[in-house]
């Protein structure tokens, strides 16, 4: 069996040199911050090198595209007129499915 990681998302990327770094967060099931909301915490780091870094862009690219072409998730707008745009890589959920039953994800990664 192969060890398996979630996280909630990415907190920060850093480039040094040839090396990129990637911290991934989760968020904490008992800190708050100020607004109520569960705090990021640090669980893991990726180190890539800048050539394996841009490969697995590509592949998050077009693991992207699949699942906007299912219509699991939707690309959203920009958030400010100077944005790049990479910045219309943020993806929304899809509508919100009929069956209530699920719980929705309070992940800040999909607001």
């Amino acid at each position: 069996m192969h060890a398996e990681i979630y996280t909630d998302g990415v907190d920060e990327i850093t480039i040094g040199g040839s090396i990129v770094r990637v911290d991934l967060i989760s968020l904490s099931p008992t800190e708050r911050d100020a607004s109520n909301a569960p705090k990021k915490v640090f669980c893991q780091r990726l180190i890539f090198s800048a050539e394996s870094f841009a490969n697995s862009v590509e592949v998050m690219q077009n693991a992207l595209q699949g699942l906007v072409d299912a219509g699991v998730v939707q690309r959203s707008r920009p958030r400010t007129p100077m944005a790049a745009p990479q910045a219309s890589a943020r993806v929304e959920p899809a509508s919100p499915v009929s069956d209530n039953s699920r719980s929705p994800n309070v992940s800040t990664n999909f607001r």
